[in-house]
């Protein structure tokens, strides 16, 4: 892991498919040590600040705690306590935090603005999300698939269903093909991942023989040992584009016959959250009044069952970013 300090992560592809699964391993380690109480804090006394443009749960509290396991210490900018992006550019604002901090997290739209950062900071970058990318979530879904598929990550077949356009479905199919698995994306034509996002994995999967599926047909989760989705709708939206997105997606939500249809009964289902399963939530009621269905993406059925392990996943956020920070910043592994 010597090989990865200094290094920023912005993208699945900045790193060989060696690095990634050690990343994964030390994941498990440092899960390990913190559970047996033997946790060594190799980030003690450093510096980092965590950037979000956009709103986070687990993106936020996992670097918040895992920073804290280690005895790092965290500063949390926002658009209301920073000047970024509106007095101040991405690139000033780099070259500043990068001499009072020892990395700097990034969560917004833009994949060019934490470019920018790592370009200009002098210290690694985290991309805690960007409109293109999710890293520190497929790092998370590797070690939960690690844990609980009783196979070499790359013998799984790994399954995501729904709406791929996007970062998660994006970083899903690299990651994947990054480890080597037989990744099958299921989504109607206009919702599979891009040329780019194809090209990266079909790269990899050169090098570590992964096989890669991208098709509209629901039988290819025959097989599956891990199937994951996203959510279908975001918050702002026009109540116009709910109603084609869930027409277009409705055959593709993950419920119990989707499930069945694996033939496997110890695969499991995996979300990176947070999901519409229920009217529990603002826009779940407010989609359920457009639409009708009461829950989107996935059942509560499923979302609620023993193939669910969404809160282990989550989880697992925390015990990677804490791999990445130990990893980049720490020389004493």
């Amino acid at each position: 892991m010597n090989e990865l300090v200094g290094r920023s992560l912005l993208k699945e592809a900045d790193f060989t498919p060696t690095q990634w699964e050690g990343l994964i391993d030390l994941a498990a380690c440092l899960k390990r040590d913190r559970r047996e109480g033997r946790e060594v804090q190799y980030l003690a006394g450093k510096t980092i600040a965590l950037i979000f443009e956009k709103t986070s749960t687990r993106t936020r509290t996992a670097f918040e705690v895992a920073a804290y396991h280690q005895g790092a210490h965290v500063t949390v900018l926002d658009g209301s306590t920073s000047q970024m992006g509106h007095k101040e550019s991405y690139a000033d604002t780099a070259a500043v935090l990068g001499r009072f901090y020892d990395a700097i997290q990034f969560r917004g739209s833009l994949q060019a603005d934490v470019e920018t950062l790592a370009q200009w900071a002098g210290v690694p970058v985290y991309n805690g999300l960007t409109d293109d990318w999710h890293p520190t979530q497929t790092l998370a879904d590797a070690l939960t698939i690690k844990e609980h598929v009783a196979k070499p990550l790359s013998d799984v077949v790994n399954v995501y269903v729904g709406d791929a356009r996007f970062n998660v479905g994006r970083s899903f199919l690299v990651s994947s093909a990054m480890l080597g698995m037989d990744v099958r994306i299921i989504a109607p034509t206009a919702y599979q991942p891009d040329d780019e996002a194809l090209e990266i994995a079909e790269a990899f999967a050169d090098e570590t023989g992964a096989r890669i599926t991208i098709t509209e047909d629901l039988g290819a989760v025959d097989g599956a040992d891990s199937v994951s989705t996203d959510v279908w709708v975001s918050m702002g939206e026009s109540k116009d584009v709910w109603n084609e997105r869930v027409e277009a997606l409705r055959p593709y939500q993950v419920n119990a016959d989707l499930m069945a249809a694996t033939g496997n009964e110890s695969a499991i289902f995996m979300h990176c959250l947070p999901a519409f399963h229920d009217l529990n939530t603002t826009v779940g009621r407010e989609v359920y009044e457009a639409t009708g269905m009461d829950a989107l993406e996935v059942t509560d059925e499923v979302f609620s069952s023993a193939q669910s392990v969404v809160f282990d996943q989550a989880e697992n956020r925390m015990h990677t970013i804490k791999a990445v920070m130990v990893a980049t910043l720490s020389e004493d592994l």
